[in-house]
C-alpha cells in the first residue's frame, strides 16, 4: 500500500512537488518563528545560570537601568547573616561612540564599586578576560574601562586605544567575551565615572549584586533582606517601568506597553501616569493587597530573571501561533486541493479497485497515504531548512539575534506536518468513496 501510495505521487511529480513545497514552508516558517522565542528562553537561561548571586533591585523595575535604591542600603545588607560581599552597580544606556549614535545592538555604562567587585569570589565578567586586565585598585577615579569582544571589533580598537562614548574619553584596558548576547553589551568602569558621565544621582544606585557564604539558604537570606528594609520609604521608578510591570509582577508586558503609549499620548505627562496608577490601586480589592507593598526592594535569584522573560516569551507564543496558522491553513489548504484534483482524476481507478475487492477503508488508506508521505516530506524538508537558516543568522549577526531551534521544536514541526498531511488527505479519501464502483466507472 504504502509503495502504491508512493508512486502514485511520482506519477504526478509537479502537482505533488508544489503541494510538497506549500507545507515545507508553512513548516520553515514554523521553524523560523518559534526558534526566536526558544532563543529568548535559551539566551535568558544560560545567561543567568552564570550568576549565582543575588540582586537587590526596586520592585516593579523589569531590568536594573530603571531601578533606584538609596547607596546607604549596602552597608546595612552587608551585615546581614549569609552576605559575602555587595557591590553596588549602575548601569546608563550608551547613546553616542566616536560621533555615532548606538541604537541597536544597545551598548550600556556598568558602573561597578571596583574595590567590592574585586573581593567577589565569581565574577563572569572578570572570569570572561581574553585580553588585558581586569579592573584593579589603580583604576579607581579614571576613565580606564573593560569592553566586550563585540564592541571592541565593532570599533577597531584593542588594548590601550581610547574612544569618545557620550562625551567622555575612555581607555581600554581589557577586553572580555561572554559569548552572550546579553552580556557582551557592556562597557565596565568605575561607578563614580559613570555617575560623572551620566549625571547619576549620587545618592543611589540601579542595583546591589549580592554574593552569599552558603551559611543560609536563599530564601532565608531574602526575608532577612526584605524584612529589613519593610516599612521604607521607596525611590520613585521610572514611569514607563512601573506600567509595564504593575506592582512588581508581570502581568500583559505587551498589553501594559500599549496602555503607557496610550495614556501618555492622552496626557502627556508622567505624572498622569501617576495619578492614573494610584486610581487603579484604589480599585484593587483589599484581599489583593500582600505584605510585598511595604518592601521597597526586590530580590531576584537567575531563576526570578527567567520567570519575568518567560513571561513575555507567551505574549509572543500567542502572536507567533497566529502567524504560523496563517501559513498553516494555507498549506493544508494546498494539500486538500492537491488530493481532490488527484482523486478527481483517478475515479475511475478507484471504481474499478472497488469492483475487484478493495473496501472503501483500502481506498481510504491509499489516498492517507500518499498524503501522509507529502506531510513527511514537508516535515522533514521543512525542519532541515528551518535549521540550517537560524545556524546561518545566529552565524552571520550573532550581536543582533540569537535563535534556537531546539530538538524538542523540530521533533513537534515534523509531527505536526505528518498530521496536516494526514488531515489534508482525509476529505478527498471520504469523498472518493462515497460513489458506487459503477458510479465511479461511469462519471469517470
Amino acid at each position: 500500500m504504502l509503495k502504491l501510495a508512493f508512486q502514485n505521487l511520482l506519477s504526478r511529480p509537479v502537482r505533488s512537488l508544489l503541494a510538497l513545497m506549500g507545507l515545507t514552508v508553512a513548516i520553515v516558517g514554523m521553524v523560523g518563528l518559534f526558534s526566536v522565542a526558544e532563543g529568548i528562553d535559551d539566551m535568558v537561561h544560560s545567561t543567568f545560570d552564570q550568576i549565582p548571586g543575588l540582586s537587590a533591585m526596586q520592585p516593579g523595575a523589569p531590568i536594573p537601568i530603571f531601578s533606584r535604591l538609596p547607596t546607604s542600603w549596602g552597608d546595612e545588607i552587608a551585615q546581614l547573616k549569609g552576605v559575602h560581599c555587595v557591590n553596588p552597580e549602575i548601569w546608563s544606556r550608551v547613546n553616542i561612540v566616536d560621533g555615532k549614535s548606538i541604537v541597536a545592538p544597545p551598548r550600556f555604562f556598568f558602573g561597578v564599586d571596583i574595590e567590592s567587585r574585586l573581593r567577589l569570589k565569581q565574577s563572569i565578567f572578570r572570569d570572561s578576560i581574553v585580553e588585558g586586565r581586569y579592573l584593579n585598585q589603580s583604576d579607581i577615579g579614571t576613565l580606564h574601562t573593560i569592553i566586550s569582544k563585540p564592541i571592541a571589533d565593532e570599533l577597531n580598537k584593542t588594548i590601550g586605544d581610547s574612544f569618545v562614548a557620550n562625551g567622555s574619553e575612555l581607555t581600554i584596558v581589557g577586553i572580555y567575551h561572554c559569548n552572550m548576547l546579553l552580556l557582551d553589551v557592556s562597557m565596565i568602569l568605575d561607578i563614580d565615572q559613570v555617575r560623572t558621565i551620566t549625571r547619576f544621582n549620587p545618592d543611589s544606585v540601579c542595583n546591589y549584586y549580592i554574593e552569599q557564604t552558603g551559611e543560609v539558604s536563599d530564601d532565608e537570606l531574602i526575608v532577612q533582606i526584605e524584612s529589613l528594609f519593610e516599612g521604607r520609604e521607596s525611590v520613585t521608578v521610572d514611569p514607563m517601568a512601573a506600567l509595564l510591570f504593575q506592582s512588581g509582577q508581570p502581568t500583559n508586558p505587551v498589553a501594559n506597553l500599549f496602555k503607557f503609549f496610550d495614556r501618555r499620548l492622552k496626557s502627556g505627562t508622567p505624572e498622569s501616569e501617576t495619578a492614573n496608577s494610584n486610581q487603579d490601586a484604589a480599585k484593587t480589592p483589599a484581599n489583593k493587597t500582600t505584605s510585598k507593598a511595604s518592601v521597597p526592594i526586590e530580590i531576584r535569584r537567575a531563576s526570578d530573571w527567567a520567570d519575568r522573560f518567560d513571561e513575555f516569551t507567551a505574549d509572543l507564543d500567542i502572536f507567533l501561533t497566529i502567524m504560523t496558522g496563517i501559513g498553516v491553513t494555507i498549506a493544508i489548504l494546498s494539500i486538500i486541493n492537491t488530493m481532490l484534483m488527484s482523486v478527481t482524476e483517478r475515479i475511475i481507478e478507484f471504481g474499478i479497485l472497488q469492483a475487484n475487492g478493495w473496501t472503501k477503508m483500502n481506498i481510504i488508506r491509499l489516498i492517507v497515504f500518499e498524503s501522509a508521505l507529502l506531510g513527511i516530506g514537508s516535515g522533514l524538508l521543512g525542519i532541515t531548512i528551518g535549521w540550517t537558516a537560524t545556524q546561518v543568522i545566529n552565524w552571520n549577526w550573532p550581536e543582533h539575534v540569537h535563535l534556537f531551534a531546539s530538538p524538542k521544536l523540530l521533533v513537534f514541526s515534523l509531527g505536526f506536518s505528518v498530521v496536516l498531511g494526514i488531515l489534508g488527505g482525509l476529505y478527498p479519501a471520504i469523498w472518493a468513496t462515497r460513489l458506487s464502483p459503477m458510479e465511479a466507472i461511469r462519471r469517470g
